[in-house]
């Protein structure tokens, strides 16, 4: 354990605030031991492009967060990202964490790699994680990513299943190999339900910066477009800009596909949730929380933690009772579920 008593400090809201502050002056060169104090903080995490209220991949760090601040009565920090920042800004936010005795601290997304890397060179005591990134290689970094293309799979078989016009839409946030997964999965788990299914795939932008999972404007206009050309089940991999999807849907009266999180119980999507028809969702809370628990359990978690069907850290959301009821659907996600963690079908990442 950190400690074997504690004292729940409060003003957490406060510590976040003075962190963003902090975080974007100055360079970290103190001594690594630093990073070891301060025994009444706890988890620390930096959020991705988006930012907390995206109601999806960043909304579930933060619920991992609130887990850990709850269960084990510490002082925790969440800071959000600024526009057109570095890697260099990116570490320095980390390592500013890490200096203050956040412990552990983690990058949420993939763009975090080379400030998590940094970050944990120079302060080796402090236990890093970075959310959907596997290059990391450091005896006190946790990898946590996700087999999200299961989780896509299963998506497919419930747009195929669900469809009237065979045609369903796939818009991904922004091109890169971590949501060609999703498609991948997606259109495969579509195509073994319902070969004749046409799948229309659009990405938002080439690189994050461009707004690709930020922008909800980007993502309506691109499920209009898939909606125009017949499409009535929409999934979208797009962070934030996945409420503009799932806007465009409930407009049109046709189905979307929410992500990451159970959209469907999103209160800022509460208006929409009638057209959600699932979410295939990934654990980031848990994979949070369990990175958390590790480092206060005194045994961290390090190197490459995978989530799966096969964990039940990727799955499908049963919120909507019209996809729960639906019997027959549910029976062809059941088989198509066994079938993936058995091995029998081996689902594509690319």
């Amino acid at each position: 354990m950190r400690r074997i008593s504690r004292i729940t400090v409060a003003g957490a809201a406060t510590a976040s605030l003075a962190l963003a502050l902090s975080a974007c002056g100055g360079t970290s060169t103190e001594s690594s031991s630093e990073g070891s104090k301060g025994g009444d903080k706890g988890l620390a995490i930096a959020y991705d492009v988006g930012g907390k209220g995206d109601q999806s991949f960043n909304d579930a760090a933060y619920a991992g967060l609130e887990k850990a601040k709850k269960d084990f009565g510490y002082t925790t920090a969440d800071v959000e990202p600024t526009d057109g920042e570095t890697d260099a800004d990116k570490e320095q936010r980390l390592a500013s964490l890490a200096k203050q005795g956040y412990n552990p601290v983690i990058g949420v997304g993939y763009a975090y790699a080379a400030a998590v890397k940094g970050a944990a060179e120079k302060f080796p005591n402090t236990t890093f994680g970075i959310v959907d990134d596997s290059t990391v290689e450091a005896k006190n970094v946790a990898d946590l990513v996700f087999s999200e293309e299961e989780a896509s799979y299963l998506a497919g078989v419930a747009a195929a299943k669900s469809t009237k016009t065979n045609t369903v839409g796939f818009v991904g946030g922004v091109d890169i190999p971590l949501i060609h997964k999703f498609q991948a999965g997606f259109e495969q788990g579509v195509k073994d339900t319902n070969p004749k299914a046409k799948v229309l795939t659009q990405y938002l932008t080439q690189t994050a910066e461009e707004g690709g999972f930020s922008s909800p404007d980007k993502g309506k206009s691109a499920a209009e477009g898939q909606i125009e050309k017949k499409a009535d089940v929409v999934y979208a991999a797009a962070g934030l800009s996945g409420q503009g999807v799932i806007e465009a849907a409930a407009a049109n009266k046709v189905w979307a596909i929410g992500v990451d999180s159970d959209q469907y119980n999103q209160e800022a999507l509460a208006k929409y949730k009638d057209s959600i028809l699932t979410s295939a969702m990934k654990d980031v809370a848990k994979a949070v929380y369990n990175l958390a628990k590790s480092v206060e359990d005194g045994k961290p978690e390090t190197g490459i933690v995978r989530g799966d069907l096969k964990s039940g850290e990727v799955s499908l959301s049963n919120s909507n009772p019209k996809f729960a009821d639906d019997a027959e659907l549910q029976e062809a996600l059941k088989t198509a579920k066994e079938k993936i963690v058995s091995g029998e079908i081996k689902v594509k990442t690319s």
